[in-house]
């Protein structure tokens, strides 16, 4: 089940509920009794590694070269 971050509407206090799909939307603050509102936050990127453009893209900034069989009927030319 996920958990999510909710805020008191009356005394402002911060907690976390463990939620399933099923169970009403309608969230109460464990301290004072009142209405809660769900806290969305940013998720957090993280690169792991050297550098994740070194593997993703082309080494040195060279172009990919053109299969051998376009390149040999790029090169062949027709005689008159």
């Amino acid at each position: 089940m996920p958990v999510y971050e909710y805020e008191c509407k009356d005394c402002s206090t911060h907690f976390d509920l463990r939620r399933s799909f099923e169970d009403e939307s309608e969230a109460y603050c464990p301290k004072c009794g009142g209405r809660a509102r769900r806290l969305f936050s940013p998720v957090p990127i993280i690169f792991n590694g050297s550098g994740f453009y070194v593997t993703d893209n082309r080494k040195n900034g060279a172009q990919p070269e053109e299969p051998k069989a376009a390149s040999r009927s790029s090169e062949r030319v027709e005689e008159p």
